[in-house]
């Protein structure tokens, strides 16, 4: 009896399933160290922020486009690259705009990979214009 092609068909298949991954997820602290946590009992005013849903959705939106949560620099890369690979070294402007649109801006915070030896980080905003009716992105500035 000869080979038959479509038993190998569920290899084929299984070995597929290794291209799709789950997206990364947020790393959460070992239980150990959540349990030692405690919540103040109100929040504190002094710094506090408040997004719409909408703004907040926006920038979560945009940020997973323009920085996907567990991306990771190069082996080889700078310094800078790394710094400028880090979500927390951005500062994040929203502004509502016309027909549902948001803009959200992210630019390299002042603060951050100030340190660094080497040249300069682009200090160009790169501008997201997020359709908050069909939660799609339209356009990037770059």
């Amino acid at each position: 009896m000869g080979t038959r092609p479509w038993r190998l068909l569920p290899l084929l298949l299984l070995n597929a399933c290794s291209f799709f991954r789950p997206p990364a997820r947020p790393v959460h602290a070992p239980l150990e160290q959540a349990k030692r946590f405690a919540f103040p009992l109100v929040l504190p005013e002094e710094g506090q922020q408040v997004l719409s849903g909408t703004m907040a959705a926006s920038v979560a939106l945009a940020m997973e486009d323009f920085l996907p949560l567990g991306s990771k620099p190069a082996r080889n890369a700078s310094a800078a690259e790394v710094c400028v690979n880090k979500r927390e070294a951005y500062d994040v402007t929203t502004v509502p705009g016309k027909d549902g649109v948001v803009f959200v801006r992210f630019s390299v915070s002042p603060t951050a990979c100030r340190d660094l030896v080497g040249p300069a980080i682009s200090d160009v905003p790169t501008v997201y214009a997020v359709d908050t009716r069909q939660w799609v992105i339209l356009s990037i500035q770059k």
